[in-house]
């Protein structure tokens, strides 16, 4: 690590997130490829699963896994892994990622691990049966904001929520419609909106607000945490 690291310990991570998302944007297709080549050249899933803020996520989840005494884990888009890294506990982990370059690194990563397991997410669910695709807690961490597909974004939500046996967990932003300026990989949503209107078997349980607002952390974060639950009736 060198000292510009030290004394700024998110200021590489930032750096390099703008780096390839600029170099991206240029040839950028869809959300899937934009992941792909981004991790392909040597990106990371960026600054919200590094340093403080991958704390704070850690912390809520692993709160959440604890609680509710949660032994199996999906999360549909596990990135590299780094954030993985800060999970506690004995959980049967399946993650799923539409880059197989993370995918690999990740298997390469957890190796030792048999209770991790990866796969790469092409938006089906009929992936390897033995998989097993079901889990008592279905998990999107910093990934929502990044379906800018409409049709994607539904797919995805769909298999979010069709992966859980009792609970989901989404870490995101939620607010109204709408693209970032220069970040064509990046498209804000309201998707407690969409998630009352096509699951109402599910109710929010848990809304944690970020301990690192934009507003106050220059390297901070407007994603929040979600906790859905299943009503009663419908386990």
């Amino acid at each position: 690590m060198t000292d510009l690291d030290m004394q700024h310990p998110g200021l590489l991570h930032r750096l390099l997130a703008r780096i390839y998302g600029f170099i991206n944007s240029c040839s950028f297709k869809n959300s899937s490829d934009y992941w792909e080549k981004r991790y392909a050249h040597g990106g990371t899933s960026g600054t919200g699963s590094y340093g403080k803020l991958a704390e704070f996520k850690a912390e809520i989840i692993n709160g959440v896994i604890r609680r509710h005494g949660i032994h199996t884990v999906v999360e549909f888009g596990c990135g590299d892994g780094n954030q993985l890294g800060l999970l506690d506990g004995e959980v049967s982990y399946l993650g799923l990622d539409v880059s197989a370059t993370a995918v690999a690194h990740c298997q390469k990563k957890f190796g030792d691990d048999v209770r991790k397991r990866f796969a790469v997410y092409d938006g089906r669910l009929d992936l390897d049966p033995a998989l097993g695709i079901k889990a008592e807690l279905s998990m999107s961490i910093d990934v929502i904001f990044h379906l800018v597909e409409d049709a994607v974004f539904i797919q995805y939500m769909q298999n979010l929520f069709s992966a859980a046996d009792r609970h989901v967990l989404i870490y995101s932003t939620n607010r109204p419609y709408g693209a970032a300026r220069h970040l064509p990989h990046v498209r804000h949503r309201n998707f407690s909106d969409y998630v009352a209107a096509a699951f109402p078997a599910w109710k929010l349980h848990e809304h944690v607000v970020n301990r690192y607002p934009s507003t106050q952390h220059q390297d901070g974060s407007d994603a929040e945490f979600f906790l859905y639950t299943r009503t009663a009736q419908e386990y």
